[in-house]
């Protein structure tokens, strides 16, 4: 690289850690506001994750919290919308470090995928480098195209039997990462809806760390369903600790429940709470 995109272009965080054998960890975030992402940054996560698959996101407040990681070199992944090529690769001009793309399914999708989010020679992105992760045309295009290469990730979701079935042949398919088991979906769609310690659930989830350490590729648990050591055993490395929404609630539930079950001694009265008043 130059030494202008030496100074202009990251590299991943997760990466790096997975890439030394390492494990890495992550947060969801669901609310909107920049400082929640701060917050997370300085209690020492290494990447975030919003979503645009199930929260009401403006791409300009997405813009903002990966500005915000950027400020803490923590990674930023977006769980896309299913769409077209435009909804996969926005997220990368936001400068987000990945996605994470839902419901993958084949290994057809899986291709389809790499060849929209990459540039040549493993994909056919188009290219606009007069964004944030092109740093507004600032960097050489070959320190850009390197950069999504080489720092930039892609993680599969498989969440339902059928991708289940397909599971190797998407595994097999080249040029991105991870793969990341969705729990709740695999146990709705199952005929288990919550149950995400089925055995069937917990079998799949197995399943696909195994898989995919077996092509080469990273697993991701999104939350910790079992214990660190459990999920490392599978074949885990990326680790989702939680959500935002979750911590706050527990918080707030945790105050409220301390508070209730306090002892009290009632409201406190005036000094002249029992004089008789006389006559107006």
């Amino acid at each position: 690289m130059s030494n202008n995109s030496n100074q202009l272009l990251r590299p991943s965080r997760v990466l790096h850690a997975l890439r030394a054998g390492r494990s890495a960890t992550c947060m969801k975030i669901n609310l909107a506001d920049p400082r929640v992402v701060e917050i997370a940054s300085i209690c020492g996560i290494d990447s975030v994750w919003m979503c645009n698959e199930h929260v009401p996101s403006d791409w300009t407040g997405i813009e903002n919290q990966i500005r915000a990681a950027k400020l803490y070199d923590v990674d930023t992944i977006v769980r896309v919308e299913k769409g077209s090529y435009s909804d996969y690769i926005k997220p990368f001009e936001a400068d987000s470090t990945g996605i994470i793309v839902p419901h993958v399914t084949s290994a057809d999708e899986a291709r389809q995928i790499v060849k929209w989010t990459r540039f040549k020679p493993v994909g056919c992105r188009p290219m606009d480098g007069g964004n944030a992760e092109g740093k507004f045309c600032a960097v050489d295009v070959k320190d850009y195209i390197d950069n999504n290469l080489h720092e930039r990730f892609i993680i599969m979701q498989i969440e339902s039997p059928e991708a289940l079935e397909n599971l190797e042949e998407i595994l097999a398919v080249p040029g991105f990462d991870m793969v990341c088991f969705g729990p709740g979906d695999f146990a709705h769609l199952s005929g288990k809806p919550g149950q995400m310690k089925a055995p069937e659930v917990v079998a799949a989830r197995g399943q696909v760390a195994r898989l995919a350490r077996k092509h080469g590729k990273y697993a991701m648990a999104a939350g910790m369903v079992e214990s660190r050591a459990v999920l490392e055993r599978e074949g885990h490395t990326f680790f989702s600790l939680g959500a935002d929404v979750l911590g706050l609630a527990d918080y707030v539930r945790t105050n409220v429940r301390n508070f209730v079950s306090a002892p009290s001694v009632g409201p406190k009265r005036g000094r002249n709470a029992n004089r008789r008043r006389g006559p107006k």
